[in-house]
This record gives structure tokens, sequence and C-alpha cells, in this order.
């Protein structure tokens, strides 16, 4: 079973003790060997300059047999070759001269081929009794003889110094990497400290207090940032809760407004008998309600439909003036029965293209219509023209001669539920859903919709749309 630790501090932690005892290991290894290279190289250097010193003391006395300057123990130099592991040999392998330190034992074996012909060889090499030498070979010729002289040094004492620092290392890496475990918790816990503070801070917000919001000690580093964007997404949890409330509030009282005269007005039926005529009356109403309770439905519906496309979603494409000339078609009978007339302007403008969901934004633009006839009075025009302020938006104005909006409704007019403070305007105004769904339908399609507020002769709507493509010639 794999060890895998959930909490965030020891995570933290291990890793910082992994990397640092990986590190550590990486760093006792160079250390380790650079040494061991360097005191290697000084010894063959030491053995060399032996070898040069030995060859400047030897001799062959009458007899044949080898021998050392017998004044060399005397000189200053003498402890140089004290702890020396030296055999000379001739060319045939004969030991002519062995140091007592050797204990009669062989240097480094037979005479390997070609030995010390070429300069000083140098060779690691086992000696009889176990122990290990570094020996450097060179050729050697006087009084007419040749001989091979074999200079070693006993690896013991340099084995155990490095041993000595490798059981320093051993356990002074493992001392190291417990104080940085210790210190690394400690520092993981200071570091965390606020994150802690945050999450017990954020557990704390329910529906009733959205208003709270995250302390943000510095806004510099991680933890501020992320506490930023939590509060922000607070902000805007906060703001759509308080418009589903809304909603929810208003919805519940424009449907129960007609429910309750339903049932009023069939109670009132239902309580005694009466003529045909006072039931049709009575089925009249509660047809009239129902028709106002199925658009109040209706316009739910569709809200619902254009919020659950979330913005930039990819979209079909399709011809804006096409859409604005279907919607006006279909008004266009009404307008007629109001004696309201639409005229459309600049119309050759209209042939761009726009990414947006076709059927909501026919429901939008019908809204803005349909809305701008209830408020026009009788032989005036509602006048729907284009513009294109830049290559990549179109501007779509409707414009009507009605009462206008009053001042300070003007932003109030897109939300839900909405009725003018103008008595005149609110007799005949809906469920309050048409703009407000215009709006979204508008947003979504990466637009921007509202009313000019310096146009005095009624209202005039306008719409700015990006389109993607313009074809005007």
């Amino acid at each position: 079973m794999t060890f895998r630790p959930t909490n965030l501090r020891t995570r933290l932690t291990l890793w910082y003790v992994g990397v640092l005892a990986l590190l550590l290991v990486v760093y006792a290894t160079v250390v380790l060997a650079f040494q061991y290279g360097v005191l290697t190289r000084q010894i063959y250097h030491d053995e060399v300059q032996d070898v040069v010193t030995v060859e400047g003391l030897l001799f062959f006395d009458q007899a044949g047999d080898l021998q050392l300057t017998q004044n060399y123990y005397s000189r200053p130099q003498s402890h140089l070759l004290v702890d020396r592991l030296m055999e000379i040999r001739d060319l045939s392998g004969k030991v002519l001269y062995r140091t007592s330190t050797l204990r009669g034992m062989a240097l480094g074996g037979p005479l390997r081929k070609g030995e010390g012909d070429t300069g000083f060889d140098q060779r690691l090499v086992r000696l009889e009794d176990g122990s290990h030498a570094f020996i450097v070979s060179h050729i050697h010729t006087m009084q007419g003889r040749t001989v091979v002289i074999r200079l070693g040094y006993d690896l013991g004492p340099l084995r155990a110094r490095m041993y000595q620092f490798f059981l320093l290392l051993f356990i002074s890496i493992p001392l190291a990497l417990v104080l940085a475990a210790l210190a690394g918790q400690t520092i993981a816990r200071r570091a965390l400290q606020p994150l802690e503070q945050m999450t017990s801070r954020a557990q704390r917000i329910t529906a009733s207090n959205l208003g709270e919001r995250l302390d943000i000690a510095n806004e510099r580093d991680e933890l501020g940032n992320m506490a930023r964007v939590f509060n922000h997404l607070l902000e805007r949890l906060e703001q759509a809760f308080r418009q589903l409330q809304s909603f929810t509030a208003d919805a519940s009282h424009e449907l129960r407004t007609p429910l309750a005269a339903i049932r009023t007005i069939s109670e009132v039926a239902l309580e005694k008998p009466t003529d045909a005529e006072a039931y049709r009356e009575a089925l009249g109403s509660v047809l009239e309600e129902s028709a106002r309770l199925n658009q109040t439905v209706d316009s739910l519906l569709l809200l619902a439909r254009a919020e659950s496309t979330p913005p930039g979603q990819s979209q079909p494409v399709f011809f804006v003036g096409d859409l604005v000339r279907e919607v006006i078609a279909l008004l266009e009978v009404l307008g007629e029965e109001r004696g309201v007339r639409i005229i459309q302007k600049q119309v050759e403008l209209a042939n761009v293209e726009v990414h947006a969901d076709r059927g909501l934004m026919r429901i939008a633009l019908m809204n803005i219509v349909h809305n701008a006839l209830k408020f026009s009075p009788k032989d005036s025009a509602i006048i729907v023209d284009f513009a294109q302020p830049s290559a990549s938006w179109l501007q779509i104005g409707i414009q009507d001669e009605g009462p206008g909006i009053p001042p300070g409704e003007y932003a109030k007019v897109f939300e839900r539920f909405f009725t003018s403070s103008d008595h005149a305007t609110a007799d005949i105004s809906g469920v309050g859903l048409g703009l407000a769904i215009s709006k979204l339908v508008v947003e979504r399609a990466g637009g921007r919709i509202g009313f000019d507020e310096d146009f005095q002769q009624g209202a005039r709507c306008l719409i700015d749309l990006p389109c993607t493509s313009a074809d005007q010639g």
C-alpha cells in the first residue's frame, strides 16, 4: 500500500527533506570522490619524487649487491622513505632489494611486460596480507645494469581517513535531515497558517452571511491573490443569491395575482346559481387571467433558457438583417390594428453576420419592438434603423413616439418584474420580463443594450452587436 500523506504541510516537509537529502548525498559523493582523487594524485607525485630520490642513492657494491648510500638516513629528507614500501628487481625478475616494511612480501608480483619503460607506471595492488598499496614503477640504469624500482604507499591510512570522513557524513546527514524536517514543519506551518485561517473563515460563511469576506494579509503573494479571487467569487455569489431571492419573490407575486383572481372568480361563480351570461363573463375573466399566467410562465422559461447559454459559447451564424425583417413582418399586423407604422432605414447596413442563438435573438427583438408598439400612440411611427460605428460592430436603433422613460428609470427598465412609477405607462405594462430577457440575450451574444437618454421624442433603444463579417456592396 502506497503511503500518500493528505496533509499539505506534511507533503511540503517531505518534499523539502527529500530534495535536501538528494542534494546532501550528491554533495557527499562529490566531496568523497574529489578528496580521494586529490589525495591519490598527491601520493603519485610524492612517490615520483621518492623514486627520483632513490635513483640517486642506489649503487652496487664490489660483491654486486645493491645498496643504498649509508648516510641517507642521516639526511634531512630521510623521513620520506622510512614508511615507504620499496622493492627493486632486475629485468629477469630477481629481487635485488626489499624494505623491511614489506615483511618479506612481494610488492606487485612478477614484473609486467614493459613495466616502467615509458615513464612512471602507477597501479593499485593487493599484498599477501590483504592490504592494498598504490605503487609507482620506473626503470633505472646505473653502473651498466638496469633495474626496475617499485615504490609503494600503503593505502590503509588513506582508507581509514576516508572511512572516518564517510562515517562523519553518515552520522551528520541524517541528523541534518531530522533538523531540516523539524524546521521545515515549522516553516510550513507558519507559511500555511493564513491558509488555515482562510479555510476556517470560509467554513463559517453560509447563505445567511454571504456578505462576509476573507481577510487579505498581503495582496502581493499567492495566498493574498487567492483570497482576493475567492472574495470576488463571494461577491458574485452574493449578487446571484440576492437576484434569485428577488426573482423568487417577484415571480411568486406575479403568479399569485392571477391565481388569486382565478380562485376568487371561480368561488364567486360557484357561490350561488346564476345565468349563462354571468358564467360566460366569469369564464372570460378566468381565461384572461390564465393567459396572463401563461405569459408569465412562458417568460420565465425563456429567461431560464437564456441564462443557460454561457457567454462565449459557440453559436450558429445568421444575418441580422433577415432576422429584423422577419420580426417586423410578424408585428406589422399588430401595428396596423393600432394605427402604428413600422419603418426601416439603412437596411443595407444590416447585411452582417453574428454568432448567437437565432431563436432567442428573435424573441429579444420582438420584445423590444412589441414594447414600442404598446407605448406608441395612434397614427405614430416606429423607426428601426441601422448603423455601423466600426467594421466589427452593428448598431440597431428602435425608436417610438410614446411617452418615453421617466428620468432615473433608464437602467431599471431592464430589471426583472420592474413596473414604471409613471401611472400612465404602468397600466399598459406587461409582467416586466420582456426587456430583462432582451438584455440577457444580447449580452450572451457579446453585445450591449440600453436606451438613449438624450432622445426626447419618445424612447429609443440601442442594441450593439459584434459582427463577424460585413458586405455592404
